[in-house]
């Protein structure tokens, strides 16, 4: 599309979205930097208010409870996010969302004041509720204000707000700056900031044109809101037009999350929405940021260099994910998750391989294959399954779909952050990478059978293949 289709206001309301999972990539990783100085603050809040010292175990636990808390509070917000943003509209929900997340802010940002590890855990869990809504909505929203032709690009933007997000506490969590017993409640008092200024841009922001053409039916309005992202009649009259035949041929009402589940005709858009979100969780990506600071130490770097690996993956995170925005709509979907997919696969062999050799030179690969799954990662399994769901599913299904995808997306990230550390390290030790290795042959398998080009294509059409080819959709192209 030509760039004069790019216009301030679009510019503006991607940013505002985005601001979201922003948010999320910040709180993913916020709190593990100051772990040990907010573990002294449960015994210390503990005995202040209870008049009894803590075991280190049940420090250990409480500490636990505080960390899943935010993935169970995401889990609830999926979930609940199609629901919100079907009935009051994508953007007044991300608003609504915003709201939730700086009181979550605050209640985090004062519990240290107030001497209370138990606010610390409400805190979180407001956080991680914020967090989960915005995984549904922002990308919902960015994908139907996106033209078509740089709706790849656009989605993008998403796992790139993620990366940077996590990239962000990573550096002001290290210990210099304000991961220690002073600077951590102004670290987590950080969170209250990006649900301010998103929500001062987003009452900026138009509506989705598509939401308040279809659902709410009213097509001046959806015009007006167009316009607005658009700034041409002739590209308000095409959009518009697609609208009208989109909502002609599928007549359908929106749907709740009982009901997509039940439906046949979009089963195997639900499914390999679903598939697309577990190879992004399952891949083995946690494995790599718990394992990063190891694997440098056992390549020879003093531990008080080490702890600066993880700066290194985040890093090349944000690099390679920049530079999968152009990409995406050039090469499209398939090319590039398949290529992350299979490039992952093959770096978790190598881990798996070095592992278990015992030389100076196997530990210094063992850095590039880390580094090198990192890259395969960001390709295509760190960002295409946040945009995918808005190219699955037309407007009657879409957030009831994505909200069910996203709600598994957060219960894999429970799952694995429960399992890895308690069962896949201490069983399989140096073979811990191997099944994710398998995992990911599994999901690299799928998305080859399976997964229809989306690049090109309206939604409606892809909707459309799916019912029409069923399971051979994934061996068709876009035009």
């Amino acid at each position: 599309m030509s760039s004069n289709h790019i216009t301030s206001t679009l510019v503006l309301s991607i940013f505002g979205a985005i601001l979201g999972m922003f948010y999320f990539g910040f709180n993913t990783g916020v709190i593990n930097a100051p772990e040990s100085s907010i573990k002294s603050f449960i015994l210390e809040s503990h005995k202040s208010h209870y008049d009894v010292v803590l075991t280190e175990s049940t420090t250990n636990t409480i500490f636990t409870l505080i960390v899943s808390s935010f993935v169970v509070g995401g889990m609830f917000g999926a979930m609940a996010g199609g629901t919100v943003a079907e009935k009051v509209g994508r953007k007044r929900g991300l608003i609504l969302s915003q709201i939730v997340g700086l009181l979550g802010g605050v209640i985090t940002a004062i519990s240290k004041p107030l001497v209370s590890w138990e606010l610390l855990l409400v805190g979180r869990l407001m956080v991680g509720l914020t967090s989960g809504f915005n995984t549904v909505v922002a990308p919902m929203y960015l994908s139907e204000i996106a033209p078509v032709n740089l709706r790849g690009g656009i989605g993008v933007l998403n796992q790139l707000a993620v990366t940077f997000g996590i990239f962000s506490s990573q550096i002001l969590g290290l210990s210099e700056i304000l991961g220690n017993d002073n600077g951590w409640p102004w670290l987590l008092a950080l969170t209250a900031l990006p649900p301010v200024i998103q929500i001062i841009l987003l009452y900026f922001c138009p509506r989705s044109p598509r939401y308040v053409y279809i659902s709410l039916d009213q097509e001046n309005e959806a015009r007006k809101e167009l316009y607005k992202l658009r700034r041409s009649d002739d590209a308000v009259d095409m959009e518009i037009k697609e609208m009208m035949e989109e909502k002609e041929a599928e007549k359908e009402p929106d749907m709740s999350i009982i009901d997509v589940i039940r439906s046949s005709e979009v089963r195997i858009a639900l499914i390999i929405g679903i598939i697309m979100h577990l190879s992004q969780q399952l891949s083995g990506m946690v494995a790599i940021f718990y394992y990063a600071v190891s694997f440098f130490k056992q390549a020879g770097i003093e531990e008080a260099n080490a702890k600066y690996a993880n700066l290194g993956v985040g890093a090349i995170m944000v690099s390679m994910t920049l530079v999968t925005v152009p990409l995406m709509d050039r090469l499209g979907r398939r090319v590039l998750h398949l290529t992350g997919l299979g490039g992952a696969c093959i770096m978790s062999i190598l881990i798996v391989v070095a592992s278990n050799i015992d030389t100076d030179g196997a530990r210094v690969f063992l850095i590039i294959a880390t580094l090198g799954f990192v890259v395969f990662f960001a390709t295509g399994p760190g960002s295409i399954p946040w945009l995918i769901c808005g190219e699955l599913f037309t407007q009657g299904p879409r957030s009831a779909a994505s909200s069910i995808c996203c709600f598994v997306n957060w219960a894999a990230n429970l799952l694995v952050s429960l399992v890895f550390p308690t069962v896949l390290i201490p069983f399989m030790k140096a073979f811990t990478f191997l099944p994710f290795a398998i995992l990911l042959a599994l999901f690299f398998v799928f998305v080859y059978l399976f997964l229809p080009e989306t690049r090109g294509r309206q939604v409606g059409d892809t909707t459309a293949l799916l019912q029409d080819k069923g399971w051979r959709a994934g061996r068709a192209r876009a035009s």
